[in-house]
């Protein structure tokens, strides 16, 4: 049966992504603009992040897996993230003027730009090659922590969601000052960082495994 391109773009998976890009621009809105209503924008991040468990689910059970599906789902990850971690460069200034020099801005600016050329690293080397940027095809003789990555679904998943949950908690924790939540939401910070710290690792590993299977591929190239 034939599939229109506008049907695509009306695929169930597909209109929960629409749903998360709105869920993500709105919390945006309010963590920049209206930082007084600091729940509610932690709730809409949280309502995004939770779609991105449920979209490929609902992609494979009722068949309407697509390219198209997979670019917004990856796109929305990348910017909901990047947009999350600029609030937070802001967002702790005041703490970096108590420690007189900029730690968490640099630190959050950090974690953007690894972020950016880790993951459009990885897409780019595996492009180039013709496969799949998850496949076990494409990281084949790629280091070790980016092979297990891509290649156990528990430890991709640990490492993602701790490392979102960090991000956010980290957002309303500013907020939370004197209210009975600090405390738990401070665990919370505590238990997710490893989870966050090893997420870094393997962004760092995935950007040199990248270049290097880049670079490999150029040199192939010039054997005569």
């Amino acid at each position: 049966m034939s599939v229109t391109p506008e049907q695509v773009l009306l695929f169930v998976p597909n209109l929960v992504g629409y749903a998360r890009i709105l869920s993500t621009s709105s919390s945006m809105l309010l963590m920049i603009a209206f930082p007084q209503y600091w729940l509610l924008a932690t709730c809409l991040y949280i309502a995004s992040f939770v779609g991105d468990l449920f979209d490929g689910l609902l992609a494979r059970k009722l068949n309407q897996t697509s390219e198209f599906g997979g670019l917004i789902d990856m796109l929305t990850d990348r910017l909901s993230t990047l947009g999350l971690l600029y609030v937070l460069s802001g967002d702790y200034q005041p703490q970096d003027l108590e420690f007189g020099f900029p730690v968490f801005r640099l630190t959050f600016l950090t974690l953007i730009a690894l972020d950016i050329a880790s993951h459009w690293s990885q897409m780019f080397s595996t492009a180039i090659l013709g496969a799949h940027h998850k496949g076990d095809g494409a990281n084949a003789g790629r280091n070790f922590i980016v092979r297990l990555y891509y290649g156990n679904y528990f430890f991709f998943g640990y490492l993602c969601v701790a490392t979102e949950i960090l991000y956010i908690v980290a957002y309303a924790f500013q907020f939370t000052e004197g209210m009975s939540c600090h405390q738990l939401l401070q665990g919370i910070l505590w238990v997710s960082f490893p989870g966050c710290l090893l997420k870094q690792l393997v962004n760092l590993m995935q950007l040199f495994s990248a270049c290097y299977a880049v670079a490999q591929k150029d040199a192939k190239s010039k054997i005569k």
